[in-house]
């Protein structure tokens, strides 16, 4: 498993991590979890904030019960985490493909909304990204039409009992703009930008037609990923003085068990079996994408079948290696993308089948929240045990 070719590194987030600047996140293109399947639409009695764009109404519906402390040397259960970065909705209809999925199999998610998603390009100015030109994006602006699709998800996605994070606004990975030379204090202007997006969208839309958002986002927001994985050492400093609870940008992680850094959970995306390879792959579409297809979005129509199986089976090979031995945390990175004609859409969907199915007890599949949650309620003694078993080492307390 320490074993590495060069594209190895590639798929550990080195190489295919910048690559996604250029196409990682454009949107051109769990059995006891808590139940979640509420009817889009229906909230308490809202409280406008701001302009009305969101609005407080309550606790958020279906939520897993009050998490449980594990004693000594008891088995935990299997966590899985399937994250989205941008999470836009630009008609291809995937952004409710998977929300259905998950009533249909009882899973929490976390979206990390890029705060953009919810700005007109005609009010692209209002967006001062760092070290960038006023209104620049490295990710295209979305359409009225999807903006409105965008919001529509977001409130049943919230109101189902999925988490929305962020994956900030310009998506810059590349030259001196990149987010990898942000200061702190840069990254607190984009964060406060992303957050504007999302608690003006009415003001900046003009929109008078939609529900506004059922959550305050000052609130609601507690974690992000950052554009590429870049520049989370510059980040941690300025999350942890706004009170978040982790960040999911560490490239290149290991199926152990999570620890903090500055303060913040780590979760970092996890190098996973790569079936037919020596190497490991990282745990999200697009690095599985560059190592099948050098990086283009198109490849060969003839290698998808066989690419669609093996994306499919890496992500299984990573929970069953977690499930049947430390338990660790299993973490899944994805785009609402078709590329290589859907294949990764299809393999994410048919992994979350796999580890619905009935035989795999005491999985839950969760947000990042739910999962601070839960480990934020442990002794810390009985975690720091299991952060002590390493990659595919056995769990030898008791069942």
């Amino acid at each position: 498993m320490r074993e590495f070719s060069r594209r190895g590194m590639l798929g550990l987030g080195v190489g295919a991590a910048a690559a996604l600047s250029v196409a990682g996140c454009s949107s051109s293109e769990s059995p006891g979890s808590g139940k979640v399947g509420a009817k889009p639409g229906q909230t308490a009695k809202a409280k406008p904030i701001g302009d009305g764009s969101t609005a407080y109404t309550g606790k958020q519906p279906n939520q897993p019960p009050k998490p449980e402390k594990l004693e000594p040397g008891q088995k935990p259960p299997q966590f899985v985490v399937f994250s989205w970065d941008g999470a836009g909705e630009v008609g291809n209809g995937l952004f409710p493909r998977f929300r259905k999925l998950a009533r249909d199999h009882n899973v929490s998610m976390t979206f990390f909304l890029s705060g953009l998603y919810l700005l007109p390009e005609s009010k692209k100015r209002l967006y001062r990204p760092p070290n960038n030109p006023v209104g620049a994006s490295a990710i295209p602006y979305l359409t009225d039409d999807h903006v409105k699709m965008t919001l529509k998800n977001l409130r049943a996605a919230w109101l189902e009992g999925h988490e929305i994070g962020t994956h900030f606004n310009g998506h810059f990975c590349d030259g001196t703009g990149s987010v990898e030379h942000w200061t702190p204090a840069q990254w607190d202007s984009e964060i406060e930008q992303a957050m504007d997006f999302v608690a003006k969208w009415r003001t900046n839309t003009g929109f008078t037609d939609l529900e506004p958002l059922p959550f305050d986002y000052s609130k609601e927001l507690v974690g992000g990923r950052t554009p590429c994985l870049k520049g989370q050492n510059n980040l941690l400093p300025t999350a942890k003085k706004r009170g978040w609870r982790y960040d999911a940008s560490s490239p290149g992680g290991l199926q152990i068990w999570p620890t903090k850094k500055q303060g913040l959970w780590d979760f970092p995306l996890q190098s996973i079996p790569f079936p037919g390879h020596s190497f490991q792959v990282l745990s999200m579409d697009y690095n599985i994408l560059a190592n099948q297809s050098r990086n283009s979005t198109k490849g060969p129509p003839a290698n998808y079948p066989g690419w669609r199986k093996q994306a499919t089976d890496a992500y299984i090979a990573g929970f069953r290696r977690a499930y049947e031995t430390n338990r660790a945390p299993f973490f899944v990175g994805n785009h609402f993308e078709q590329w290589n004609g859907g294949i990764y859409m299809d393999a994410v969907e048919e992994t979350i089948k796999h580890i619905a199915d009935d035989k795999h007890k005491d999985v839950r599949m969760v947000s990042f929240r739910q999962l601070c949650d839960w480990l934020d309620a442990q002794d810390p003694q009985v975690l720091a045990s299991l952060r002590g078993l390493g990659v595919g080492q056995n769990f030898t307390g008791r069942g």
